[in-house]
């Protein structure tokens, strides 16, 4: 990879010498869908920044219970990853590929070193902390004070966003997965959903329909 596709696929940073620094000591790792890239208890030894992809965390109970957090998205970098690597403490959370994902890990030390020295990694991970607490405090939000159906529904526009399309290809169980539920939670509300005619469902697909997030605004 070269300067310039960096560049391109990282647009917040433009200080060429970060750039070529990057690809210097960074290392590039590729993960298929549903790949586990990090279990709570491991350690993590880079920063991951993502460069093709999506990754998904998760926090896990004592009894493997997950609840979603936020995505990382292309140009985007692990909050809880930073604090953990900073801190020389096992992850926790799970990070899983949602898609064919590339990231570029770079070590720890170069972290350390180049907070110093760049003032543009300085700012990137300053915004990601920014960014990251504030996914943190909408997904507390959502479980301390939203009903379930509230939460589905902001569910399928984050993933219509985040996948740029109308058909979600998951399953009932993965979602409650994710959302801390049952599966027959999941079912009953999207019957309902359907029955309001704002989605169609089909075998492990939903079709959702393109005022979808307007239907729900005024709803």
């Amino acid at each position: 990879m070269e300067v310039e596709e960096l560049k391109h696929k990282l647009p917040n940073i433009t200080d060429p010498n970060l750039l070529k620094a990057m690809l210097d000591y960074g290392n590039i790792h590729e993960f298929a869908a549903g790949k586990i890239i990090t279990e709570p208890g491991q350690f993590i030894k880079m920063v991951p920044v993502v460069l093709e992809g999506a990754i998904k965390i998760m926090r896990m109970d004592d009894d493997g219970k997950e609840l979603f957090l936020y995505y990382l998205e292309p140009g985007e970098t692990c909050a809880l990853s930073l604090t953990c690597c900073s801190a020389s403490k096992p992850s926790e959370i799970k990070a899983v590929a949602e898609d064919k994902t590339v990231i570029l890990g770079i070590p720890l030390q170069k972290h350390e070193e180049w907070t110093d020295q760049y003032k543009q990694w300085k700012d990137f991970v300053a915004t990601t902390y920014q960014a990251r607490f504030q996914e943190m405090l909408v997904a507390l939000d959502a479980v301390a004070f939203k009903r379930m159906d509230e939460r589905l529904m902001r569910y399928i526009v984050t993933k219509m966003k985040q996948y740029k399309a109308n058909e979600l290809h998951i399953t009932h169980q993965e979602i409650a997965n994710e959302l801390g539920t049952s599966r027959e939670v999941i079912s009953r509300l999207l019957k309902q959903l359907e029955k309001k005619k704002w989605i169609e469902l089909g075998r492990n697909v939903i079709y959702i329909r393109d005022d979808f997030e307007e239907l729900i605004m005024k709803d």
